[in-house]
């Protein structure tokens, strides 16, 4: 079994083969897709609505939203907990317009790592998590490593990001797209 990593996914053992760690990597995300997928089978419309309803307005008071469902609010407050409980309603945000607050410039990154090692990765990350302009950052498969969402207040602080960014250990090469207009923002689940 010592060639084997095995991972606890929603309480399902999702076994892969240790020496093949995207392969392995891969299987355990495979088994927590199908554990959500069971998760979205096990969901009534009565749930559906109230995550419509919650994304809609995450300000709604319980008593609206009860009534909106047509049902008392104490069952419709157990409805929400369980969903949070099983982590399908992760949090709460207001959604700000960056460019109000000043953040002119938006961008997207696109960085390319020298060198993939689980420590080297985790640094970058570490890195990442600690600038202000990245406002979302993403691993993915291919050419590059990671793409990230970032906003600058001008031209001058987007110029020193990329600057900064390509002098960080471990970094190969970084290639940016300054976003013209956006088309979609939808911060909603499709249900």
């Amino acid at each position: 079994m010592d060639r084997y990593a095995s991972g606890d996914v929603h309480g399902e053992t999702c076994i892969a083969p240790r020496r093949l760690p995207a392969a392995g990597a891969a299987i355990i995300q495979a088994c927590r897709l199908r554990k959500e997928v069971s998760l979205r089978s096990r969901l009534d419309d009565t749930d559906l609505t109230i995550l419509r309803l919650l994304q809609e307005d995450g300000r709604m008071t319980n008593v609206e939203l009860a009534s909106r469902l047509g049902m008392s609010p104490p069952p419709a407050l157990r409805r929400v907990r369980s969903l949070e409980e099983a982590g399908l309603i992760t949090g709460y945000r207001a959604l700000i317009d960056e460019r109000k607050l000043g953040f002119e410039v938006s961008f997207f990154a696109f960085v390319h790592l020298a060198s993939q090692a689980g420590p080297d990765l985790e640094a970058f990350s570490a890195h990442l998590r600690a600038m202000p302009t990245v406002r979302e950052c993403w691993t993915l498969s291919g050419d590059m490593d990671f793409i990230l969402r970032c906003v600058a207040p001008d031209m001058k602080a987007f110029q020193s990001f990329v600057a900064d960014m390509t002098a960080l250990p471990n970094v190969r090469n970084v290639r940016t797209a300054l976003a013209l207009d956006q088309v979609k923002a939808e911060g909603a689940a499709p249900l």
